[in-house]
């Protein structure tokens, strides 16, 4: 049964899952079949569209942030291989695989059993992130119980979380009824919700960066598409600093302005191809909210992260962070973690902290940069463990790398810590996971609008216009 299941996960990818699930949505609504079956190729198109452009985009990225790796000269033990490669360990575990079946009936179950608001099943793919941390915890510790104890809890903070960011997220992208879920890419929106206040008190709201700022101040030059252009060959000089005197690197520095460019320009029509698919459902629902005295149900469809991933403020903060987060790696005492492969998902990163702060490209720089450099230590602690569960179903390190992690996955400090508790065996401190997990869980439950109120007028603070003095 499990090699079945991974051979539908290596077969199906989300653009498959998502509009299957939407149709079923959709059909539950009592949406009549010929659009419920438009909203699901709507979907799937957007989605593979979506795929395609990072495809395209990824490789012209990757070299130049390569190529300004090396010229830094650092020589860090910690190898970091990227997501891609630990979703591949993830699902070659059996203990990861045994949990697909349960994150199946769990999700499920507590979606419509009305304890979360977030329809999970629909980016199965992405539950890998519960199951690397699953793999090492029963590496570690020899337990079944814990290594699918640590899987469950940490799904049911994810979702909890993702509640909480629901709002905020479909508002901010516009995408109606949908939401992210991937437990590694929500977790930095903890940090930014607990900064935001700090950051409003300095003053930070004030700071007008973001794209429509930039736009109206700059016109032309501030559009989407030169923006694109100007980051690209920043980020190209970046990576040749060493060959700014030849044809051949301002070949590379001029076409990873034209490609990032190209993805600020693209991307917002693929969003808006992905957002029709949700349409119907909103008509639906809100249409049979009015028949019912109890009110309509405010309720989210997980979708990937790849449709946030070119929303201009989303690119342009990922993409600054990519030199930022080198150079902490650099300077950070104690750190062994090389960020490279990973450094490409930073734009999937911050899209929790993009949406809490309403684009402002200030505040998310700034708390990316501090919380992913505390994420590097975490890193750096678990590179270890992970080196070990990947050499165990065949993954090769790379050449010259002593351990291997991902930036991304394992450089979550909240994740993290839940992990330390459960591989101590301490009963007491596993416990104390719960615990919180509890606590946080009712004061969300009895005050859901309230919060989600809250972080709506948070957001809105950073889309005011500064009176001239």
């Amino acid at each position: 049964m499990l090699d079945v299941l991974k051979n539908i996960f290596d077969t199906f990818s989300a653009a498959i899952f998502v509009p299957i699930m939407l149709f079923i949505v959709s059909k539950a609504l009592k949406i009549k079949t010929g659009k419920a079956f438009s909203a699901a190729l709507y979907a799937g198109v957007g989605l593979t569209g979506f795929t395609l452009i990072l495809n395209s985009y990824t490789p012209i990225i990757s070299k130049v942030v390569k190529k300004m790796i090396s010229n830094t000269g650092i020589n860090l033990p910690a190898f970091d291989v990227g997501w891609q490669a630990t979703s591949i360990v993830a699902y070659a575990t059996k203990i990861g695989m045994i949990y697909i079946v349960i994150a199946l009936v769990l999700q499920t179950a507590l979606f419509f059993l009305k304890l979360t608001d977030t329809f999970q099943p629909s980016d199965l793919w992405n539950n890998y992130s519960y199951m690397v941390w699953g793999s090492m915890t029963y590496l570690i510790t020899h337990s079944m119980i814990l290594g699918l104890g640590i899987m469950i809890l940490l799904n049911l903070y994810g979702l909890l979380l993702t509640d909480v960011l629901a709002r905020r997220w479909s508002t901010y992208y516009k995408y109606p009824r949908s939401t992210i879920i991937a437990l590694h890419n929500i977790e930095p929106a903890i940090f930014g919700m607990i900064m935001d206040p700090i950051w409003n008190k300095l003053g930070l709201h004030k700071v007008k960066l973001n794209p429509q700022t930039l736009q109206k101040k700059l016109g032309f030059l501030g559009e989407p598409i030169s923006l694109g252009l100007f980051l690209g060959l920043f980020l190209g000089i970046l990576g040749n600093l060493k060959g700014l005197g030849t044809l051949s690197a301002w070949g590379e520095i001029t076409n990873v302005g034209i490609a990032t460019s190209a993805v600020m320009a693209i991307f917002p029509k693929i969003a808006g191809i992905f957002a029709q698919a949700f349409a119907p459902i909103s008509q639906a629902a809100s249409k049979q909210a009015r028949k019912s005295d109890q009110g309509e149900r405010e309720w989210y469809l997980a979708v990937n992260d790849a449709t946030g991933y070119g929303e201009p403020a989303t690119l342009i903060s990922g993409i600054l962070l990519i030199p930022i987060m080198v150079l902490m790696a650099m300077v950070l005492p104690g750190n062994q973690t090389l960020p490279i492969v990973d450094l490409l998902a930073l734009p999937y990163m911050v899209q929790g902290l993009i949406a809490l702060s309403n684009g402002n490209i200030a505040k998310t720089v700034l708390n990316g940069t501090i919380w992913f450099s505390i994420g590097l230590y975490m890193c750096t602690y678990t590179a270890q463990s992970f080196t070990t569960v990947a050499g165990q179903v065949g993954i090769t390190l790379p050449a010259g790398a002593l351990l291997i992690t991902s930036f991304n996955i394992l450089g979550k400090p909240i994740w993290g810590l839940i992990f330390l508790a459960f591989i101590s065996q301490n009963p007491v401190l596993i416990g104390l996971t719960v615990v919180v997990y509890l606590v946080l869980y009712i004061g969300w439950y009895r005050n859901k609008n309230k919060v989600r109120d809250y972080l709506d007028r948070q957001a809105e603070k950073n889309s005011l216009e500064v009176e001239s003095k």
